[in-house]
């Protein structure tokens, strides 16, 4: 990164040298608490294996296309499938719900109110301003569906109303879907970090995005355009993509 990168927040100090610009207002920002987060297609719930276990094991295990999407391939990037079983796979989502870093939700649909998804805030870092949404699993039903797109912009909705400064995405470089995704709502790409962590025995190079309190009003405004009702014809196909919605004043 190069100076000119942060021309945008320079300041210089008494001695002439360059420096963050100043945030004479700054206040910490609030934790998330475990609230549900209610959109037209989609609801986030705080986590509960009671109520969401088997739901999400189903749709996590329903058959897929080809070998790359067969249940133990969706979690290639994620460190590998955690369970075995529907009894692991509660016990393993127990552990999760109990977590307050990574906070986790269930992403359970309006129509049939089944839970088809998971997602989290994880990197909480309030005094700072920081925080990050992943360990995101969409299942076969959920996958490219407005419904998914909508549970991200409630995540980031609430981050940012919670006085969030930024909001991170990073994944496994080689995780091309996710990256893909990353851009399509509007983060920008920071960079690769190499060798950043072993996963199963396996070098891990993480892809790192980011989206920003001032980049949010209009990031916010395009995810829902293309959300809008009048965005997708009588068969349910959009009419403007968001890709193409994001790259309006790139």
């Amino acid at each position: 990164m190069t100076l000119a990168d942060t021309s945008h927040n320079v300041s210089h100090n008494d001695f002439g040298q360059p420096v963050g610009a100043a945030l004479p207002d700054w206040q910490p920002a609030r934790r998330p608490d475990r609230i549900p987060l209610q959109g037209r297609w989609v609801r986030l719930e705080p986590l509960s294996a009671e109520r969401h276990a088997d739901s999400l094991h189903a749709a996590f295990m329903a058959p897929g296309q080809g070998k790359h999407d067969a249940p133990e391939a969706r979690w290639t990037y994620s460190g590998g499938m955690p369970f075995a079983d529907a009894e692991q796979y509660r016990a393993w989502l127990k552990a999760r719900s109990e977590s307050d870093d990574p906070l986790f939700y269930a992403i359970v649909t309006a129509a049939g109110e089944r839970a088809l998804g998971l997602a989290s805030y994880l990197n909480v870092v309030p005094e700072h301003g920081s925080i990050e949404v992943g360990h995101i699993h969409f299942s076969p039903a959920l996958r490219r569906t407005p419904a998914a797109t909508e549970a991200m912009l409630l995540m980031m909705r609430h981050a940012f109303e919670l006085g969030y400064r930024r909001y991170e995405w990073k994944c496994n470089a080689f995780n091309a879907a996710s990256r893909r995704a990353a851009g399509r709502l509007g983060f920008q790409f920071e960079g690769i970090f190499r060798q950043h962590r072993v996963e199963n025995g396996r070098n891990r190079d993480t892809a790192w995005f980011s989206l920003l309190d001032s980049e949010w009003p209009a990031v916010e405004t395009r995810l829902e355009r293309w959300l809008a009702w009048e965005n997708f014809d009588a068969a349910g196909r959009q009419l403007s993509s968001l890709s193409a919605l994001m790259q309006e004043g790139r």
